[in-house]
């Protein structure tokens, strides 16, 4: 685990409408926060080759759209480790697997918090609806505000 580094993965798929949140909102952290302490990834979805940079960070925030809740209404929740059986030739894995298996592996399990905004539509187009995007600014002003905060220490 590298002292003080933190890790943001934006997923989803950029070309499915506000499915292409986490990708937004990385774009705009990548232009807010230019401490080298902090590293900022995309990805279409979670897989099991992001456990190692999990393993290595002291603070993990995924951003994600949803399709549960009101529309353009964005929430933030602690993610915890998964420790059950996958499947065999599991290729998509959640964030609480992901941090499972990084506890497991690497035997580090850093704090994650998953960040996401209910989208409007998920249909094939490469904007995000009007709903969504006027959330960003302040789900980017969030997490800014908690890759400033120190890591609280656990027991």
């Amino acid at each position: 685990m590298k002292k003080g580094h933190r890790l943001i993965i934006g997923y989803g798929s950029p070309l499915r409408g506000d499915d292409g949140l986490g990708w937004a909102v990385a774009g705009q952290l990548a232009a807010h926060i230019p401490d080298e302490s902090v590293e900022i990834r995309v990805v279409h979805q979670l897989t099991p080759e992001l456990v190692e940079p999990i393993s290595e960070a002291e603070l993990v925030i995924f951003v994600d759209a949803s399709r549960e809740g009101p529309v353009g209404k964005w929430s933030c929740v602690e993610v915890e480790p998964e420790t059950g059986p996958s499947a065999p030739l599991e290729h998509q894995f959640g964030a609480g697997k992901l941090l499972g298996y990084a506890r497991k592996v690497f035997n580090a399990c850093p704090r994650a918090l998953l960040v996401s905004v209910t989208g409007e539509s998920f249909a094939c187009c490469e904007e995000l609806s009007e709903t969504v995007e006027k959330v960003i600014p302040q789900v980017v002003r969030f997490i800014c505000a908690q890759v400033a905060a120190p890591i609280p220490v656990s027991a």
